[in-house]
């Protein structure tokens, strides 16, 4: 599933989008002290509010934003699983009957319960629809809209989201002129921040991949491995946070320790490269012959390719491994790396760092930062200094 893929389909969630179509949704109220289902109810999703369908959509919008690999992540399901989870949504996915897609919900809230306790009353909402692609793109000069022929893909989403108890109030009454003690007992439910959730199934190049689930986490780099292998029944994942560390460590392995901007720079720029020249479906990745590659033409010295090999092996403990290359660049246009030190923090981007040195200043390390104009700070002009 590509970046472009979510946000196609996470577009499409909004009131009275007409490529999209919820038929039901599905909410089961988990009590905290018991672990139990308090309560559930299943209904038409038209038939809903208009406030309510608007606040549903703002959760499903906010459950589908985030960067694959940090927020969210594209998972297979376990081949040997038992009872798995992946035929259990096929056939709620599949079924035109809402009764039993509602009892296979249920299903998998109770393998939610098994060896889980909840910090607060837990509300885990279903919903299951249909969105729809155009087969290919528009031709401006045809008469034929791109919506005449389209892909139309049912789909199942789940929500998971925590409540909170109301806030004690002082209200003052319009019609009896007095001011009043107020206490809410009915819990809030938070929609605006999912704890997690999936949108089953992938999909790959327009295509729905019932091999693959898309797990949205609710905060960066937290997936919640429990759920991802007891719950979904899907393959461990790898944050791109954990891939960078992977790499940093590899590259410390074959390098050592230090290394200059200009050559970090240059990482970077060999890996930009291979981001934005690859054609294929699935994002490019990088094994130990690529990264052998990247670190030659950076200017590391004595860069082998059974270095690298054997770096691969004491890291990760295969040699084989592939690393995705868009969870170890930083942001490449953006100010995305941080150089911490004790005077200040500096911010550049990656294409920039190799105007970044430091060096040995009458005995004293400091940051050389190359620039093209004056330096402005508050408003005054630096004055030039000649070393």
């Amino acid at each position: 599933m590509m970046k472009k893929e979510i946000a196609h389909i996470r577009k499409q969630f909004k009131l009275d989008h007409e490529m999209l179509k919820i038929f039901d949704i599905f909410n089961v109220y988990i009590m905290k002290e018991s672990n139990e289902i308090y309560h559930y109810e299943r209904q038409p999703f038209a038939l809903l509010d208009r406030e309510k369908q608007e606040l549903y959509m703002i959760n499903f919008k906010k459950l589908l934003t985030g960067e694959l690999d940090q927020k969210m992540f594209e998972l297979k399901f376990q081949e040997e699983a038992e009872q798995p989870t992946q035929v259990l949504l096929h056939q709620g996915l599949v079924t035109g009957n809402p009764e039993e897609w509602q009892d296979l919900m249920l299903l998998l809230v109770e393998k939610m319960l098994v060896d889980t306790q909840y910090e607060q009353d837990t509300v885990v909402t279903f919903v299951r629809g249909q969105y729809s692609r155009p087969t290919k793109a528009r031709n401006e000069e045809a008469e034929v809209s791109e919506k005449d022929e389209m892909f139309a893909n049912l789909f199942i989403l789940c929500s998971v989201n925590s409540t909170e108890q109301q806030r004690k109030t002082l209200m003052f009454d319009y019609v009896e002129r007095e001011f009043k003690y107020n206490v809410f007992v009915d819990p809030i439910i938070k929609l605006n921040t999912p704890e997690q959730g999936f949108f089953y199934p992938s999909v790959t190049d327009n295509y729905s991949d019932m091999n693959r689930i898309l797990y949205c986490a609710g905060k960066a780099n937290e997936p919640n491995p429990r759920f991802i292998e007891q719950v979904l029944n899907a393959e461990k994942t790898v944050t791109a946070l954990e891939e960078r560390a992977i790499f940093e460590d590899i590259v410390k392995e074959v390098a050592g320790e230090q290394l200059d901007a200009a050559t970090i720079a240059h990482v970077y720029e060999e890996i930009h490269r291979v981001i934005e020249s690859n054609e294929e479906e699935e994002p490019p990745k990088l094994d130990y012959k690529d990264v052998g590659r990247m670190l030659s033409a950076s200017g590391v010295e004595n860069v082998t390719m059974e270095r690298v090999e054997r770096a691969f092996q004491a890291v990760v403990d295969d040699k084989n491994y592939e690393i995705k290359a868009s969870s170890v660049i930083p942001k490449f246009t953006s100010k995305s790396i941080k150089i911490d030190t004790k005077v200040a923090t500096i911010t550049v981007s990656p294409q920039d760092l190799k105007y970044v040195r430091q060096v040995n200043y009458q005995g004293k390390r400091c940051i050389l930062i190359e620039v093209d104009e004056d330096a402005v700070i508050e408003g005054f002009t630096l004055s030039t200094e000649t070393l």
